[in-house]
């Protein structure tokens, strides 16, 4: 589950890392009145964010840096009046129903940090870098020297000694050293007691010195956070920050069903059961030159209605060109599956070219039913192997 900006700034502020003031508005009037009180506070700039799950913000225009309420105004009625579209929304974009309004900062400097575990080495890990701000991607793909990672111990958490060191090796100096520290470890420690999957801070900023602060502080002004759904229902609050205006609604109806389903950008759907073959199936879509529409595992315990439910929503994706189903029969039946082909085929209808491989748990019937409805699926096609059935909707999806 991911969180917007404003609520992971909460989070933030709530663990003792320091965050500029500012609140989440839904209409342009209180953007304005936001805007003003922030203002008043001897603030002499304030940002107007976008708040959705949709990186590339910036560059669509849809951060925009003002200084009077006038010019907040005309900010919020863009954001709030238009869909964003960045490369990661797609060419439809998406809407954006929040914003928040918070106080500017003087930027001296931009930093990166994260929290999440590298699964290669199979312990959480801190990851830092000197280069943060909206090329971070880049910064990785290009420069990845320039990334810094420390395993963090399950028991002690990130040390003291850790901490201070990474800020070193980022530039920090003098006092700037244990407030980087600071931010650090809380930022670890919050990531373990969310059971998160991600923590993120983009960026980390040293702002520039004042009479207060003569060494600058250091600041989050961005936050990233994602949580494991399996654990949700350990924290009451966090569930409270769903919000169901952002998910994907194929993968929100798939739920809802009891299935296990990821929107994918390709035009073949995947209808498989199990996750491991899930995945094997569209590494083998890929290699005759196909590309998956969608992860789908419809597991062991699905019945014929939610195969159905996986079949509709398939189907209701206007990209599909063709559909592939692979069942290994074990605790899921080949004849379910092949009841809810027949089912969905009454329903819905397959206008477009379905591959069927089934082999396991009752096949013998499942494929005398499939054979009895061939009239009824004029685009069915079966396949003898996996080999077989990817060769076979790739060819036919073209």
């Amino acid at each position: 589950m991911k969180i917007h900006e404003y609520q992971a700034r909460q989070l933030l502020s709530d663990a003792g890392i320091p965050v500029p003031p500012g609140s989440m508005v839904e209409t342009v009037d209180d953007a304005v009145a936001e805007t003003e009180r922030i203002l008043s506070s001897g603030v002499s700039l304030v940002v107007v964010k976008a708040q959705v799950h949709a990186g590339g913000r910036g560059k669509a225009g849809f951060v925009k840096l003002v200084k009077t309420s006038e010019e907040a105004r005309e900010a919020a009625t863009f954001m709030l009046g238009n869909r964003m579209i960045s490369n990661q929304t797609g060419p439809e974009g998406i809407e954006v129903k929040r914003l928040l309004v918070a106080a500017g900062v003087d930027i001296e400097k931009e930093f990166y940090l994260a929290v999440t575990l590298d699964r290669g080495r199979g312990v959480n890990t801190l990851i830092a870098s000197s280069e943060g701000g909206v090329e971070i991607e880049t910064v990785a793909e290009e420069n990845p020297d320039a990334i810094l990672k420390t395993p963090i111990d399950p028991l002690a958490g990130l040390e003291a000694f850790q901490a201070r060191d990474i800020a070193t090796q980022l530039g920090f100096t003098g006092r700037q050293i244990g407030q980087a520290a600071s931010v650090m470890q809380r930022l670890a420690k919050l990531y373990g007691e969310l059971d998160a999957s991600l923590v993120e801070i983009n960026p980390l900023v040293l702002t520039s010195p004042t009479e207060d602060a003569p060494e600058g502080r250091v600041m989050a002004i961005d936050a990233k956070f994602g949580f494991d759904d399996n654990a949700l229902f350990r924290h009451k609050n966090l569930q409270e920050m769903h919000d169901p205006a952002e998910d994907n609604p194929a993968e929100a109806r798939a739920e809802a069903a009891g299935l296990s389903y990821v929107d994918l950008d390709g035009n073949i759907g995947c209808l498989v059961n199990g996750a491991g073959l899930a995945m094997s199936t569209m590494d083998i879509v890929k290699l005759h030159g196909g590309d998956p529409a969608n992860f789908l595992d419809v597991g062991g315990s699905a019945t014929r209605e939610s195969v159905t439910e996986a079949f509709r929503i398939i189907l209701g994706d206007d990209r599909v060109k063709g559909v592939l189903v692979n069942i290994f029969g074990g605790i899921m039946k080949c004849d379910t599956i092949a009841g809810a082909i027949i089912e969905a085929a009454k329903e819905v209808g397959f206008e477009v070219p379905l591959v069927v491989r089934l082999e396991g748990t009752n096949v013998d019937a499942a494929r005398r039913m499939l054979e009895d409805a061939r009239n009824e699926i004029p685009t069915m096609r079966t396949a003898t192997d996996l080999a077989d059935a990817a060769r076979t909707v790739c060819t036919a999806v073209g």
